[in-house]
């Protein structure tokens, strides 16, 4: 099922079964993060910090980190965005460097009802945030298992990489919604066409 994230201006979708594949997706059709407003939106859209974590800090310099991270996320899943001429060697190291930093740290507090929630003991920084999303990385290309369900979209023109959870690890696209209606609507017009020819 795709969760999207739809505004005014772009489309952000957390429905590759990673973080770091959800990151490595925002760069399909177009790219995603133009701004460092929309990098704060997929922060929080993530999961990589808990809901109404204030993000006003986020600067220019955090656009940057999360989009060399993307190409270096690209350049290390199979199937994925890779730019050509950057050698694989690099972009493992970078990843693993990253991944050196401490994530943000989480505490449990009392919410509004009383239940605890989680907050951040204080607010992020982009080296723990690029760091939690490196971390994902190295664990997903450390897992065989996971590394195992890695799949490229089999849409027209979609260079989308997800991780296959479904039963039977038969999922084709990396939306049901997106890619497989297209799929489906482009099917029904072919038939729709023989069957008038």
């Amino acid at each position: 099922m795709a969760v999207g994230m739809a505004t005014d201006a772009y489309e952000l979708r957390f429905d590759a079964g990673r973080i770091c594949l959800d990151l490595l997706a925002t760069t399909h059709p177009a790219e995603r993060l133009g701004s460092v407003a929309v990098l704060r939106v997929w922060i929080a859209g993530s999961g990589l910090v808990p809901p109404g974590t204030p993000l006003a800090h986020a600067d220019p310099t955090w656009l940057a980190g999360f989009r060399e991270l993307r190409c270096r996320i690209g350049q290390l899943v199979p199937g994925g965005l890779a730019p050509e001429g950057r050698p694989y060697d690099l972009a493992l190291a970078q990843v693993n460097e990253l991944a050196r930093a401490a994530p943000p740290a989480p505490r449990a507090v009392p919410g509004a009802d009383g239940t605890l929630v989680r907050e951040l003991a204080g607010p992020p920084e982009c080296a723990a945030l690029l760091g939690a999303v490196a971390r994902d990385v190295v664990e997903l290309l450390t897992d065989p298992v996971a590394r195992a369900g890695l799949r490229q979209c089999e849409g027209d023109s979609c260079p989308l990489v997800y991780l296959d959870t479904s039963r039977g690890r038969r999922r084709r696209w990396c939306s049901s919604e997106v890619c497989g209606n297209r799929e489906r609507v482009a099917r029904h017009r072919r038939r729709t066409a023989l069957t008038r020819a």
